[in-house]
């Protein structure tokens, strides 16, 4: 099992220039190999492959004092990093995707992470510091224990904080499951999701109550000169205020995960194609502020530390199909009440649904059923805490 703690870092002033001068040299790094293979390819119809650009790298540390100054390993990490964006590309391309997505340069406000593969190498934590190759030793918040055997670690910005990412590996961990009852839950944009006993947690909405401050800030730099110094604060203060709102949705994602864990042994989940309902642009900023894709990822792996089990199943026809009786009873998305003609059943629509989800899964878990009807959840490799 794998598990990633992430920790708050407090660089002074000097450390916090290293730490950029450090991220910036990686970009241009990224940038310079992928213009690299473009250039390659344009002109022979070659492919550079990552090991050639290894190789070089080792005499570009030699004429460029800032190669020379970051960690190789690190580097190497980036310069994969392009890789598995081009492996990316070719398999859309084979799976006959009509937008593949060709690698795009990074710019200043798109590359915002460092990763060292080699924990121990160029990156430490040291009780409540962090060792960092030519920054020094940053003042880091370990607010909780560090498990298992470190393997890398991850550099990370986010608006104008760092943080530093250490994915851990748990080893074997022999979970017993867990004997508490089951649940279904479905979710939605009225409440954030019902359970199948009737229980509501709210949509807090927090994208919706920080849109007049965003979009105030977002005329200021409008108006500001493009490449000036006061668009680049201006821009800042956009970045602060949405990486306020995915703290405080990634909180409540937690919180509702862990509630939910602690009470119940399996939990049956809708497989949502969120990619497609976001085309809805009536309800594309809705269903992105609820975040319903990563709320399932944190619902997954915390139900495998808990010894419980996520079940993902079919959403066609839970919100039109009786719990009770099973018939199908039409109606449209404005009608929030289920109200069954034949078994006289009366419910809310989302409760409705949220026992159709939980009888999909204990048939899924007890009996046979087909890929396209219900599959278990896999537990992301490296599970954020």
């Amino acid at each position: 099992m794998r598990r990633a703690y992430k920790f708050r870092l407090y660089p002074n002033v000097n450390q916090t220039r290293e730490l950029g001068i450090m991220l910036e040299t990686h970009r241009r790094l990224y940038n310079l190999c992928l213009e690299q293979r473009r250039g390659e390819y344009e002109s022979h119809r070659r492919s550079v492959k990552y090991t050639a650009q290894s190789a070089e790298f080792k005499d570009l540390r030699r004429d460029n004092p800032f190669f020379a100054r970051i960690n190789f390993s690190s580097a190497q990490a980036t310069m994969r990093r392009l890789d598995k964006s081009y492996r990316a590309f070719f398999r859309r391309c084979k799976s006959g995707d009509t937008k593949p997505g060709y690698p795009r340069f990074k710019a200043r406000d798109r590359f915002d992470s460092i990763e060292f593969p080699a924990y121990g190498d160029g990156i430490r934590l040291i009780e409540r510091k962090l060792r960092i190759q030519h920054v020094g030793k940053v003042r880091v918040n370990v607010h909780r224990e560090v498990k298992g055997t470190v393997k890398t670690a991850t550099l990370k910005r986010e608006a104008d904080k760092w943080y530093v990412v250490l994915s851990c590996d748990l080893g074997d961990l022999a979970v017993p499951p867990s004997g508490k009852p089951a649940t279904g839950i479905d979710v939605g944009l009225e409440a954030f999701l019902t359970t199948s006993d009737g229980t509501r947690v709210e949509n807090p909405r927090y994208l919706k109550t920080e849109l007049p401050a965003l979009r105030r800030a977002q005329r200021a730099v409008s108006r500001k000169k493009k490449g000036g110094a006061n668009r680049r604060k201006s821009v800042k203060v956009v970045h602060v205020l949405h990486a306020r709102v995915a703290n405080l949705r990634r909180e409540h994602h937690h919180k509702t995960a862990l509630n939910l864990v602690r009470s119940h042994g399996l939990i049956g989940v809708e497989r949502l194609n969120i990619r497609g309902m976001v085309k809805n642009h009536s309800l594309a900023r809705a269903i992105s502020d609820a975040a319903w894709g990563g709320f399932v990822n944190i619902l997954c792996y915390k139900a495998e530390s808990a010894g419980a089990e996520v079940v993902a199943v079919n959403p066609a026809g839970t919100s039109q199909n009786c719990s009770g009786c099973g018939i199908v009873v039409r109606k449209p998305l404005s009608q929030r009440i289920h109200s069954c003609p034949d078994c006289g059943l009366v419910l809310h629509r989302d409760e409705n649904a949220a026992r159709n989800i939980l009888a999909r899964a204990l048939l899924a878990r007890t009996g046979p059923v087909g890929l396209n009807d219900a599959v278990r959840h896999r537990v992301p490799r490296s599970c954020l805490l």
